[in-house]
């Protein structure tokens, strides 16, 4: 009984730490010029007076914003990859847990069985 609550306790932190680290991450796209940094765009905001600006300072400015999300991205995925081994692991020694159960049941399942057919003759 108290596997089975650690289980479901293990579960609901898996589950809130996925759902933590899965916050959607802000990926930047191409103005109407097409180049990142090249000015502001036609999407209701602007990127920052630097961005606005264009030039070669908007588009160093464009390029380490795009480093920073996908860097931030591919950590949350590695984290999510962690979490996924985890559960594997611990899922695994569930089943181990259970299968050795099993197995001490039936043994002794059939201890009885064979109790009865001595009774029997």
């Amino acid at each position: 009984m108290a596997s089975l609550v650690n289980a479901r306790m293990f579960v609901c932190r898996a589950r809130l730490l996925c759902s933590a680290y899965t916050a959607p991450v802000r990926m930047m796209s191409s103005t109407s010029s097409g180049e990142w940094g090249s000015g502001a765009g036609k999407g209701g905001g602007s990127g920052g007076s630097i961005r606005e600006a264009g030039g070669t300072f908007g588009k160093m400015e464009a390029a380490r914003e795009e480093e920073y999300f996908r860097r931030k991205n591919a950590e949350q995925l590695a984290e999510i990859k962690k979490i996924h081994e985890d559960q594997i692991s611990y899922h695994e020694e569930v089943i181990k847990h259970h299968q050795e159960s099993i197995d001490k049941i039936k043994s002794h399942h059939h201890y009885e069985e064979d109790d009865d057919k001595d009774d029997k003759k």
